[in-house]
């Protein structure tokens, strides 16, 4: 191929990724959570704008567990309530609080065609939260 080709070759491919407007990724504030907006580059989008993945989202999961609960003594002093413990057993549903807060800042990933923001997780930074 001659370099005329190749660049013209380069010119096409690269106006076609700038068209589809790759993801990119970039924070945002959380404003309200009912409804939900998010502070973007100092625009407050309404919920529309976002997919939450469930590192931001309220939910509930079954687990299977098998252990024993920690040893409690009830009262009264009689023997029926000494300190013991209880199996714990069997497929549970849990519920799982991740969902948002106000304030909290968020990393986003700009879909493809930029309309939609998938909200990845919170920004933290060492045990703080920006």
């Amino acid at each position: 191929m001659t370099s005329e080709l190749i660049k013209i070759i380069e010119k096409i491919a690269l106006k076609a990724v700038g068209n589809t407007k790759p993801p990119d990724f970039l924070t945002g504030k959380v404003v309200t959570i009912d409804p939900l907006t998010i502070n973007v580059n100092n625009a407050v989008l309404p919920a529309n704008f976002f997919v939450q993945s469930t590192l931001v989202s309220d939910f509930r999961v079954d687990m299977t567990v098998d252990h024993l609960t920690e040893d409690r003594a009830g009262g009264g002093g009689e023997a029926s309530f000494a300190s013991h413990n209880h199996e714990y057993k069997g497929r549970k549903t849990f519920f799982v609080h991740l969902g948002l807060l106000v304030g909290e800042s968020v990393i986003l990933a700009r879909c493809s065609g930029g309309q939609k923001f998938i909200i990845l997780d919170r920004v933290r930074y060492g045990n703080e939260q920006l």
